[in-house]
C-alpha cells in the first residue's frame, strides 16, 4: 500500500501544477490579447512614419541639422536589450541574451575587447544575466514593462538620442523579439542611431525609393521635430512587439506543459490502479491462503 500512497501523492500533485499552469495561460492570452491589439494598430503607422524618416534622412543629408543620420566609424556601441522581468515563457530570454552575447562576440568583438560595448536592458532577465557576467550595463529599466506607455519609454528614447548626438556611442542597436503571433516570434537586431538610409533594390528602382519633398514650414522645422517624434515612436513599438511576444511565448509554453501535466496524469492513474489491481489480487490470495490453511 506504500507504492498507493506515493501514486496519490504524485497525482495531486500534478493535478495543482496543472491548475497553475492553466491559470496562467489564461492570464497570458488576456494580456496577449491587448498587447496584440495595441501592437497592430501602432505597427502600420511606425512603419510609414519610418519609411518617412529614411526617405527624409536621405534628402537632408548633406545638411549640417541632420545629426542623426551621421555616420562614424563604429568605435563605441550602445546595445539596447529588450527581454522581461520574468521567465516561464520558453526560451524567449534565453533567445534574446543569446543574441546579445553573439553580436559582441561576432560583429562587434573588436569593440568588446576594447571595453567599448555597453548595454541598457530592458526586462529583468537580461538584467540579471549581464550583470552577474560583468557585461557593461550602464542602465537597466525593469520598471518600463510596469506602465507600459509611450510617455516612459520616450524617456529611454530621450536618453539615447542624446548620447548619439553627444558621441558618446557610434551606433546603438535594438535586440527585441517582433510579434508574428502567440506561437511564432522573430528575433530582430534593428539599427536604431544612426537612421539607416533607405537602399535601392532590385525591385524597387532607385527614382521610387527616394522621394523629393517639399518641407512645410521648413527643413529645420521637420528635422527638429518629426525625426526625434520618430524615433521615439520606433522605441516604443519594439517594446510594444517585446511585451507581446513575451506573452505569446508563456501563453504557447503554459499550454504545453497543460497537455505535459495531462498526459503524466494519464500515465499515473494507469498506474495507480494497476498498483490497486496487484494490492486487491494479493489481499484475495492472502484470505483464500488463510481459509485453505484453516480448513487443513
Amino acid at each position: 500500500m506504500a507504492g498507493l500512497k506515493e501514486v496519490r501523492i504524485r497525482i495531486a500533485s500534478v493535478k495543482s501544477t496543472q491548475q497553475i499552469t492553466n491559470a496562467m495561460k489564461m492570464v497570458a492570452a488576456s494580456k496577449l490579447r491587448k498587447a496584440q491589439t495595441a501592437i497592430i494598430k501602432l505597427r502600420p503607422y511606425a512603419a510609414k512614419l519610418r519609411e518617412i524618416l529614411q526617405n527624409l534622412s536621405a534628402t537632408i543629408d548633406s545638411s549640417d541639422e541632420n545629426v542623426f543620420s551621421q555616420e562614424r566609424k563604429p568605435e563605441k556601441i550602445l546595445l539596447v536589450v529588450i527581454a522581461s522581468n520574468r521567465g516561464l515563457c520558453g526560451a524567449f530570454n534565453s533567445n534574446i541574451i543569446k543574441m546579445g552575447v553573439n553580436l559582441t562576440a561576432t560583429t562587434y568583438h573588436q569593440q568588446f575587447v576594447q571595453n567599448n560595448v555597453s548595454f541598457i536592458t530592458i526586462g529583468r532577465k537580461a538584467t540579471e544575466y549581464f550583470r552577474k557576467r560583468k557585461y557593461d550595463v550602464i542602465e537597466s529599466h525593469d520598471e518600463l514593462f510596469d506602465q507600459l506607455t509611450f510617455a516612459n519609454a520616450s524617456v529611454l528614447a530621450e536618453k539615447l538620442m542624446k548620447s548619439f548626438i553627444g558621441k558618446e556611442y557610434d551606433r546603438i542597436d535594438l535586440i527585441y523579439n517582433q510579434f508574428k503571433n502567440a506561437a511564432v516570434q522573430r528575433l530582430i537586431v534593428e539599427q536604431y542611431l544612426p537612421i539607416a538610409p533607405t537602399s535601392p533594390t532590385a525591385q524597387e528602382p532607385l527614382s521610387k525609393v527616394e522621394s523629393d519633398y517639399i518641407f512645410e514650414p521648413d527643413q529645420e522645422t521637420i528635422v527638429r521635430e518629426l525625426i526625434p517624434k520618430t524615433l521615439r515612436i520606433q522605441l516604443f513599438k519594439a517594446v510594444l512587439d517585446s511585451f507581446a511576444s513575451e506573452q505569446g511565448a508563456r501563453m504557447t509554453a503554459m499550454q504545453k506543459a497543460t497537455e505535459n501535466a495531462k498526459d503524466l496524469l494519464r500515465d499515473l492513474n494507469i498506474s495507480y490502479n494497476k498498483a490497486r489491481q496487484n494490492a486487491i489480487t494479493n489481499a484475495i490470495l492472502e484470505i483464500v491462503s488463510g481459509a485453505e490453511a484453516l480448513k487443513g
